[in-house]
């Protein structure tokens, strides 16, 4: 078993790799590398990413195969199913790490800011639960000085709402909870440039968990 700060520099290594253009990975293609995955796996991290086409969870922390479990949703939201998903893994396969994969200008994050200024009746009741679980993390914000500057006030929105789905993680699963308390088990929030490719771990770091 990984640990989480073990799993936690592979991931930083990797995503230098992936900003340098150095992977060390085979291809995914690889025959050779299916057939070692067919008795099964054993992923040293899980992810919770958004389902932005921009940030793949495999390539941006230059991961192949077998070696992460991604789970990903507009808005990189925790709802009860996308955390049964953190506990199968975690249970199942051991995996010690889990990290909330956020991105700059999510537009999941964008569309909720904007439903707060302006509502929209019109908005579809699929896309309203998203932005209904953004809106907790990000709303106190609009009643701060950040109003007035809509750029710095979706950074701010994006690393709210990745802290909140962590913290969601962290306090709303009896199963991970224990995992936390006993077994190790880390939950990290981190913010991924869409500019600069860097992937920036700021919340619940391994030695404080």
């Amino acid at each position: 078993m990984i640990s989480a700060p073990e799993a936690l520099e592979r991931l930083v290594q990797g995503n230098r790799r992936f900003v340098a253009g150095t992977s060390n990975q085979r291809p995914a293609t690889d025959p050779s590398r299916r057939d070692e995955l067919v008795a099964g796996q054993t992923p040293f991290a899980i992810i919770l990413g958004c389902s932005d086409s921009r940030v793949p969870a495999e390539i941006v922390f230059d991961q192949g195969l077998g070696e992460l479990f991604v789970i990903r949703v507009a808005g990189n939201i925790v709802a009860p199913s996308l955390i049964g998903s953190v506990e199968f893994a975690a249970d199942l396969f051991s995996t010690r790490l889990v990290v909330v994969l956020g991105h700059s200008q999510c537009g999941a994050v964008s569309a909720t800011l904007d439903e707060l200024e302006r509502p929209c009746e019109r908005r579809s009741p699929n896309l309203g639960s998203i932005v209904d679980r953004i809106r907790p993390a990000v709303e106190p914000l609009l009643e701060t000085e950040l109003r007035l500057d809509r750029d710095m006030l979706m950074r701010q929105a994006v690393r709210a709402n990745i802290r909140a789905s962590a913290n969601q993680l962290r306090s709303g699963s009896r199963i991970l909870e224990q995992l936390i308390a006993e077994q190790g088990l880390c939950v990290v929030g981190a913010e991924y440039s869409l500019e600069t490719g860097v992937v920036e771990v700021f919340d619940g770091l391994p030695q404080r968990c």
